[in-house]
């Protein structure tokens, strides 16, 4: 069992950020206890509803679960609703996966989701404890799981693709799998990423692009072109999906 000290490295507490006040205490403990369920109910049955009209690109994915390989699954943190139902449906073929998750106490609730999908969490923030975080990624990809990261959060800018997830993927040696999608219709929150939650019955199309390498040899001040090339990768994604919905 890890130690729970908050000065232990490995326990989530040395991990908070120390810029947000909030604390998981009695009351928020409670609170996730009671809500949890109701969470977990809520994002089930909307996304039972939601209709997939294509995966573009689907077969993208199959060497990573058919012959157990390792990739760097990436998505726009405002996709993370459709990213992970899609990395749920992996997962259920067999699919490794490990969610990065912020070690703040809103990560609290997601962490539980991912384990209750079957997945594994790290918790970490790329302003705090980035480097606990890549130790523990590249522990777990030796273990044969495949890390998947929202790529411009936990605080954006929108749409920018942090090297930190191309920093991962160079000293793993493994690729890059950018994810885009599309929704006819959504809900978006008043915050940073302008966070996207398709309404009920809303049509999705989810396009899934080529792997792209990122080689151990590429020095560490060559990885700039590396990332504006996955940034594109996923915007591009991302306009393909819009453009095939707007085409059904």
């Amino acid at each position: 069992m890890k130690d729970q000290n908050p000065n232990h490295f490995d326990s989530v507490e040395s991990r908070r950020s120390t810029a947000s006040r909030r604390k998981l205490g009695p009351a928020r403990r409670l609170y996730y206890f009671l809500g949890l369920p109701l969470l977990r109910a809520i994002i089930k049955l909307l996304t039972a509803t939601y209709r997939i009209e294509k995966v573009i690109g689907a077969a993208n994915i199959d060497p990573f679960i058919d012959d157990e390989r390792v990739c760097a699954p990436a998505y726009w943190h405002q996709h993370h609703v459709i990213g992970s139902t899609l990395v749920r449906s992996w997962i259920r073929r067999g699919f490794k996966a490990c969610f990065l998750i912020s070690g703040s106490v809103d990560g609290d609730v997601p962490e539980r989701i991912a384990r209750a999908w079957g997945a594994e969490a790290i918790r970490g923030s790329a302003n705090q404890s980035g480097a606990l975080a890549l130790r523990d990624q590249q522990r777990m990809m030796k273990q044969g799981y495949s890390i998947v990261t929202t790529a411009d959060g936990p605080r954006g800018p929108k749409y920018e693709f942090k090297s930190g997830t191309i920093l991962m993927a160079r000293v793993a040696g493994v690729p890059i799998l950018p994810v885009g999608c599309a929704a006819d219709r959504a809900w978006y929150l008043n915050r940073w990423d302008d966070f996207m939650v398709p309404k009920p019955f809303a049509r999705i199309v989810i396009a899934i692009g080529e792997p792209i390498p990122v080689p151990r040899e590429i020095p560490l001040d060559g990885l700039e072109p590396v990332r504006a090339n996955v940034q594109a990768a996923v915007m591009s994604l991302m306009k393909e999906s819009e453009d095939a919905l707007q085409a059904t």
